[in-house]
């Protein structure tokens, strides 16, 4: 198995109206390694996100997970690969309506056949002791965010993908859910990328790239 869990190689994507937004960029993530993304509104960020987890393809270059280019990988095989070793938290939360925050958060479990038992103790670990049989209509966008947080923690993923992880998370709850993902990704020798505006949540990380439009650089704080 390969030390870098993630490599992207040459990658290059424009938009369908033809503005190019990542432009040969190459970068690798370690196994067990923290890093946050910053950069401009509008760089390419979140795109870059979706390309590494292989929900939007690059127009050249690969996408390597441990060692094996996503592009190389049956439809099955690469959703396989999504739902076993991959945790998105996306900045839109997708967190599913008719279901309740239990459900939601135990669907990873469920779709991994794995048991079911440690989902209320993730509720619990986010903020939402006793709210497992609610729906998300009645949640704050702070609480919806945890729930998303929760869901893409609860089956411990070997990459964890976070878009804003905190942007909609008041300060103190900001603090205790960073704690939280340092804490998942020390216990289960994880990698994680986050993509933040905070300063506050990139200080938590292993170092802090800066995307531009001539690629990703080491950045201080």
């Amino acid at each position: 198995m390969s030390l870098n869990i993630l490599e992207l190689r040459n990658i290059n994507k424009a938009y369908p109206q033809g503005r190019k937004v990542l432009d040969n960029l190459i970068f690798t993530l370690k196994a067990g390694e923290y890093v946050a993304i910053m950069g401009e509104s509008g760089v390419g960020k979140s795109t870059l996100l979706n390309l590494i987890a292989g929900l939007d393809t690059p127009d050249s270059g690969e996408v390597l997970i441990d060692g094996v280019a996503i592009s190389s990988l049956s439809d099955d095989a690469a959703t396989q690969l999504r739902r076993e070793r991959f945790g998105f938290i996306f900045q839109a939360f997708h967190v599913l309506p008719h279901l309740t925050l239990l459900q939601n958060v135990a669907l990873p479990l469920l779709l991994n056949g794995q048991s079911l038992q440690h989902a209320e103790q993730m509720l619990d670990q986010v903020g939402l002791q006793g709210r497992g049989q609610d729906f998300p209509r009645q949640l704050s966008g702070g609480e919806l965010q945890r729930v998303a947080i929760a869901r893409a923690l609860i089956h411990r993923p070997k990459l964890i993908l976070a878009d804003e992880p905190t942007g909609n998370l008041d300060p103190d709850t900001a603090q205790e859910i960073l704690q939280l993902i340092r804490a998942e990704i020390n216990a289960n020798n994880a990698s994680a990328i986050i993509v933040t505006h905070s300063h506050m949540a990139a200080a938590t990380t292993d170092r802090v790239m800066n995307l531009r439009k001539d690629g990703l650089h080491p950045m201080s704080l």
